[in-house]
């Protein structure tokens, strides 16, 4: 499973980087959006406060330019039940006190200011009870309101609900506060994204900074997107892998089947050779014996004529199936091996052939140990089909060897180097090793040491690494297995 994932990794940190760019680019558009509504319902909440705000100012406006009454009837007295938000309404005229002698002081300051302003001023702020007067120095009148500014917001037309709005919206003045609707603010802003917002009511007499704050946490992101994002770019490079595992699939099974063919041929060679071998012998004895009664039936004829004949036709019979068996060897003959030799990193090959064993070293369950990052590159003059197939066949001798072995203690360790003059590759198992009567006879022809075997690996193995100027023995390891050593002659240095 570790190895798995190790192979896998790549692929798993392409999802990881793909899914995290995503998911930040999702969250940065929501979060823009929820800033993008949270400033235009402020902007709303602004223009409405304002409005009212104005409002007063023309409700003061106009009293000032009304005809005053006289006697005891007041109109203007009747506004707090046309203005809800209008609690009190105060006339004074100039040469009288104001009624209100409490606060007369604040009330006669704000007038003098209004007359110098030309405009309605703020006289007294109680913004914790949500209460204000605004004055307006006029003559023959002069007059005040007592404005509840919790009452002045316009809730019918409000942008936000006051109750379940997450946006935290308050008037702020001289370091007092009103607070509109209390939203839902963290007790610590790193838990989030904070958005914040102040501008000032548009009443020069009433200059009130609406606050407005919004958090948004961690909850609030969208998550269902982000998560419909992971899952397509899991299916997205699910299929790239896909794709990706069956190219290389397809390559390896195209060179497994390059290198079964070139066996074969190479096997086929082998074995006319050996049938050359084991035929010369006797037929060579045949054309002898018969030369013999030849000879012989010459010294006693007692039918010459057809004895010489009959002898005739024997040695013709034996040359001619020399003759056939030598043709037979020159068609199917293995080609020489190092005809065509040219340098190659003997790293490179083995990491190839790794390669293309990979499903059977998963079949086998054995992870092979071959490390050469940290080396040299072992460069040897080689044919490149030759070394392939001899690296091929120990590989998959060392899997043959294995699977008499529990798969939890299997090992199988490949290492490169350089011996002088010569580039070394050992293929080492911890199997069972070989028999001591058989590590002489390792590499004849058509001796097997496993059931149904050929015996032809070893044996053509040992012939192409000869070809090549090098040369491939065994032994058995302690406590046990067996160690193939591949000798191949380094690539001479350039002068």
């Amino acid at each position: 499973m570790k190895q798995w994932l190790r192979a896998q990794g790549g692929w798993w940190l392409a999802w990881l980087a793909l899914t995290a760019v995503g998911a930040v680019w999702i969250a940065r558009a929501e979060l823009a959006q929820m800033q993008q509504d949270f400033e235009t319902d402020v902007r709303i909440a602004h223009r409405l406060m304002s409005q009212q705000m104005v409002q007063y100012d023309a409700v003061l406006a106009t009293l000032a330019l009304l005809e005053p009454s006289t006697g005891a009837e007041h109109p203007e007295q009747r506004l707090p039940s046309v203005y809800s938000s209008i609690l009190r309404v105060q006339r004074r005229d100039r040469d009288q006190p104001w009624p209100d002698s409490a606060r007369a002081g604040a009330l006669e300051a704000a007038e003098a200011r209004s007359r110098s302003l030309q405009r309605a001023d703020l006289a007294t702020l109680d913004l914790a009870r949500g209460r204000y007067t605004l004055v307006i120095g006029a003559t023959p009148f002069s007059y005040a309101l007592d404005i509840d500014l919790a009452g002045s917001v316009p809730w019918r037309d409000w942008p936000m609900n006051p109750q379940r709005s997450p946006v935290r919206l308050s008037l702020k003045r001289d370091g007092q506060q009103l607070v509109l609707q209390p939203g839902a603010l963290s007790a610590s802003p790193e838990s989030g994204w904070r958005f914040a917002l102040s501008k000032a009511l548009a009443s020069p007499s009433q200059p009130f900074d609406l606050v407005a704050e919004r958090q948004v946490g961690w909850g609030e992101l969208p998550w269902r997107a982000i998560a419909g994002w992971a899952l397509a770019m899991a299916v997205l490079v699910a299929g790239l892998w896909a794709a990706q595992r069956q190219r290389v699939a397809r390559r390896r099974a195209e060179e497994l089947l390059r290198l079964g063919q070139v066996a074969r041929l190479n096997a086929l060679g082998e074995l006319s050779a050996g049938l050359a071998h084991e035929l010369n012998q006797p037929l060579t004895a045949v054309l002898a014996n018969a030369q013999a009664a030849r000879r012989l039936l010459d010294e006693e004829p007692p039918d010459l004529a057809t004895a010489r004949d009959a002898m005739g036709q024997a040695v013709e019979q034996a040359r001619r199936a020399a003759g056939v068996v030598g043709r037979l060897r020159r068609v199917i003959e293995r080609p020489e091996a190092g005809g065509d030799t040219r340098p190659l990193v003997l790293q490179e090959v083995v990491r190839s052939a790794m390669h293309l064993l990979a499903p059977e070293f998963a079949k086998h369950d054995v992870a092979a140990q071959f490390d050469a990052t940290a080396q040299a590159p072992v460069r040897v003059q080689a044919e490149a089909v030759a070394l392939e197939q001899i690296v091929h066949n120990l590989l998959m001798n060392a899997l043959q060897a294995l699977e008499l072995v529990p798969a939890a203690e299997r090992r199988l360790v490949v290492s490169v180097g350089r011996n002088g003059q010569e580039g070394v590759l050992t293929v080492t198992d911890n199997g069972r090793g070989i028999a001591p009567e058989a590590l002489p006879r390792l590499f004849e022809p058509f001796f097997s040491t496993r059931e149904g075997g050929l015996g032809l690996g070893l044996s053509l193995s040992e012939t192409l690494a000869g070809g090549m100027g090098g040369s491939l023995s065994a032994a058995n390891v302690s406590p046990r297995g067996a160690r193939f050593t591949l000798l191949l002659p380094l690539v001479a240095p350039s002068p």
